[in-house]
C-alpha cells in the first residue's frame, strides 16, 4: 500500500519503530562514528574523521576490500586536463542528468573533485600516467565531451582506490569489524542517531548480534543491484543502507531511477547474479556498438554516437534487439589488436576469455544489466539525512548529483567528495561525548556487556523472509521493472512482491505485528501454518531486497513519464510540466510506504538542515 500527496511533505523524521527480527546485542563498543562500508566513500569518511580526532569504527559486510569500488573498471572524473573546466564537466553532469540534477550538489562536485582526486593520489592511490610523462592520463567515456577520466591499471581503477584507501586505514590503526551485516540505527529519547546494532558473520573479533554506539553513523552501504537477477554488483548489494534508513524514518528519493550499464558481457538468457561488466572506456577509446549484420546502430541516434549517456545507450541496444527479435547486441573491438587489449583493458579481456569469447578477434556480446541506483537515501550537502546524526554518501545517498541517470565514473567521484564533506560537518561540533558511555575506545577487546537499549518506546518487529524468497524477488523485478516498464508491468511486479510481503507477516504471526486487513482474503490464507524463518544474514537481506524492490516499484508506477534511465513504454515521452520534480518516500510504522512529491526540481532542506 502506498499513499501519495505534494507539497512539502513529512517534518521531521521520526523513527518508525520498525526492526528486523534479530537477537538483543550480545556485547557493545563505543565510538564517536560508527562507518558503515568500505568502498571509497565509506573508506574516505573514516580517515578524514579519525584525521580530526574523531574516535572512528569501519564496519564492512565482507573484507575491507570487497565493496563495489574494487569493481569499478572506468575510472573516475574531474576536470583536470588542459582545457578543461568544472562548469563543462557541470554542463555534461546536467544533461546526462535529464533535468532533475540539483545545480548546487553537481556544482559543489565538480568544483571540488580535482582537489580531492590529488588527495586521494595523496593517499597512495597510483593512477596511469601518459607515455613518457609524470600527467594523468584521461580517456573519454559515454556523456563527456572531454577526456577527463582518470584510470589506473587500465581497466582496474577500484581495485587501485580501495588498495590505497585500506593501506590507508590500517596504517593509521582504525578499528575494523569486518563481516558484519549492519542491522538497525539506535536511537537516544530526543530521536538522534546513538549507534547501530550489526551482526557479525563468525569472521570477526565478535561474534553474533552487537551495538556500536556513536552519537553520528556514516551509511556508505553501496549499492541494491542485487535486486535484480542480472547485474553488475557484488552480492552484497542488497541495499541494506536503505532499508536500515526507511526503518529509522528518513527519506529516500528517486530510487526509480535504476542505471543499468548498457554493455554487460552477455552469458545467456538464464544467467543470474554478477555478471562482468564491459566499462564505458572501451567505448571510450573507439569500440563500436553494432548488431548481428556488423551495423553500427547508434550512428545517427545521437550526436555522440557510442558515447551517448548511458540510459540512451540501453534503450537503443534494447530497441534493437527487439527490432530483431535477439537478446543481445554486440561490442566490436577487434581493431584495437591483442597488444591494445592486453595493456588497457586487461581485466575485460581476461573476463571474457574466461567465457570463451576473445575480444581480439571476435565482438563481444553485449546487453544491459542493472548497475547503479541514482536515488538513495536524501541528503544535504553536507551528507545529512532527515533523521539527525545520520549521514548517508556514496551509492545508497541521494545527493541530487545524479538526477535522473549518473553520468559515467562521477559515482567514484562523488563518494570522494561527500565523504569529505561529512567528516568536515561531524568535525565542525565539540566533539562527541561517547566516552561518558563508560568505555576507553582503545583496547581492541574492549566489548563490554550491551547497555539497555537507548530508546524503550515500542517497537515492530518486521517479518522476515525465507532465504529463498531472493530469487523470487529478483525475477519478479527484472521482468516488471527492468530497462523496460510500463504500467502493466510494474502492476504485476507490485502485486506479486505485496503477495510476498503479505506471506511474511501471516507466517510470522502475532510476533511480527498485526495482519493487515483482508491478507486472508487478498491470498495470503494458508501460509499461517508455515514455519517463520530464523533470524540470520539470508534472511535479513531478502527482508531488505523486497523493501527496496517495493520503494523502487511504487516510484515506478508513479513516475508516468520517460526520462534518464526509467523508461516507461506506455508513457515514452518526458514531461517536464508534470513530472520535473522528485518523490520523497517514507515507511511508516503500519510498514506501508507514503509518497510525496516535490513542486519543483529543487529538493527541501533535511530536517537537520
Amino acid at each position: 500500500m502506498t499513499a501519495t500527496g505534494t507539497g512539502t511533505g513529512p517534518g521531521p523524521a521520526a523513527g518508525t519503530g520498525i526492526r528486523l527480527d534479530a537477537p538483543a546485542p550480545g556485547w557493545s563498543i563505543a565510538a564517536d562514528v560508527v562507518v558503515v562500508g568500505s568502498g571509497v566513500a565509506g573508506l574516505t569518511a573514516a580517515l578524514r574523521c579519525a584525521a580530526v580526532g574523531r574516535r572512528t569504527v569501519v564496519v564492512t559486510k565482507a573484507r575491507l576490500d570487497d565493496g563495489s569500488t574494487r569493481w569499478a573498471q572506468g575510472g573516475i572524473a574531474a576536470a583536470l586536463g588542459d582545457g578543461d573546466t568544472p562548469e563543462q564537466h557541470l554542463a555534461d553532469t546536467l544533461v546526462a542528468g535529464a533535468g532533475l540534477c540539483d545545480e548546487n550538489a553537481v556544482r559543489t562536485l565538480v568544483t571540488e573533485g580535482p582537489d580531492a582526486v590529488h588527495r586521494l593520489i595523496g593517499t597512495g592511490a597510483r593512477f596511469d600516467t601518459a607515455p613518457g610523462s609524470d600527467e594523468i592520463a584521461l580517456t573519454r567515456e559515454g556523456g563527456h565531451h572531454r577526456r577527463r577520466i582518470a584510470h589506473a591499471g587500465g581497466d582496474a581503477t577500484g581495485a587501485e582506490i580501495s588498495r590505497a584507501l585500506v593501506e590507508a586505514v590500517r596504517a593509521a590503526g582504525l578499528r575494523t569489524i569486518e563481516n558484519a551485516l549492519v542491522l538497525d540505527l539506535l536511537t537516544d529519547a530526543e530521536g538522534r542517531t546513538a549507534g547501530v546494532t550489526l551482526h557479525v558473520m563468525g569472521e570477526g573479533q565478535h561474534d553474533g548480534v552487537g551495538a556500536v554506539h556513536a552519537p553520528a553513523v556514516v551509511l556508505a552501504t553501496g549499492g541494491m543491484g542485487q535486486v535484480f537477477s542480472a547485474t553488475t554488483n557484488p552480492p552484497v548489494s542488497t541495499g541494506d543502507g536503505v532499508a536500515l534508513a526507511l526503518r529509522a524514518g528518513a527519506e529516500v528519493s528517486d530510487l526509480e531511477f535504476v542505471q543499468f550499464h548498457p554493455t554487460v558481457l552477455y552469458l545467456g538468457p538464464e544467467a543470474e547474479g554478477q555478471q562482468p561488466l564491459i566499462s564505458e572506456a572501451v567505448r571510450g577509446e573507439g569500440a563500436h556498438l553494432v548488431d548481428a549484420d556488423g551495423t553500427r546502430f547508434m550512428v545517427g541516434r545521437h550526436e555522440l554516437a557510442e558515447l551517448a549517456p548511458r540510459d540512451i545507450v540501453a534503450k537503443e541496444i534494447m530497441r534493437r534487439a527487439h527490432e530483431q527479435g535477439v537478446e543481445h547486441m554486440y561490442l566490436d573491438g577487434r581493431h584495437f589488436g591483442a597488444q591494445m587489449w592486453e595493456t588497457r583493458f586487461p581485466t575485460i579481456l581476461a573476463a571474457c576469455r574466461s567465457h570463451g569469447i576473445d575480444p581480439v578477434t571476435e565482438p563481444i556480446p553485449v546487453a544491459p544489466a542493472a548497475h547503479y541506483a541514482s536515488g538513495g537515501v536524501r541528503t544535504d550537502l553536507r551528507g545529512r539525512t532527515t533523521v539527525p546524526g545520520l549521514y548517508a554518501c556514496g551509492e545508497v545517498a541521494c545527493t541530487g548529483v545524479h538526477g535522473a541517470n549518473r553520468l559515467a565514473s562521477n559515482s567514484l567521484l562523488e563518494g570522494l567528495v561527500f565523504a569529505e564533506r561529512i567528516a568536515a560537518d561531524i568535525a565542525a561540533p565539540p566533539a562527541p561525548q561517547a566516552a561518558a558511555r563508560g568505555t576507553d575506545g582503545a583496547p581492541a577487546d574492549g566489548a563490554r556487556p550491551a547497555p539497555e537499549p537507548a530508546v524503550s518506546a515500542p517497537r515492530t518487529t518486521l517479518p522476515l523472509l525465507a532465504p529463498e524468497t531472493r530469487t523470487a524477488v529478483q525475477r519478479i523485478m527484472a521482468a516488471g521493472a527492468g530497462v523496460l516498464r510500463s504500467a502493466e508491468s510494474l502492476a504485476r511486479a507490485a502485486a506479486e512482491l505485496d503477495r510476498l510481503h503479505r506471506e511474511a507477516t501471516v507466517v510470522a504471526g502475532p510476533t511480527g505485528g498485526a495482519e493487515p486487513a483482508g491478507a486472508a482474503a487478498t491470498g495470503s490464507a494458508g501460509f499461517a501454518d508455515r514455519k517463520a524463518p530464523e533470524p540470520g544474514v539470508e534472511a535479513w537481506e531478502a527482508t531488505n531486497l523486497l523493501c527496496v524492490a517495493r520503494v523502487l516499484v511504487a516510484a515506478a508506477q508513479r513516475r508516468a513519464e520517460t526520462r534518464g534511465c526509467h523508461w516507461r513504454e506506455d508513457h515514452p515521452d518526458r514531461d517536464d510540466v508534470s513530472w520535473r520534480r522528485h518523490f520523497r518516500i517514507t515507511l511508516d510504522a503500519d510498514r506501508a510506504l507514503t509518497l510525496h512529491t516535490t513542486e519543483t526540481a529543487e529538493f527541501p532542506p533535511t530536517a537537520t538542515s
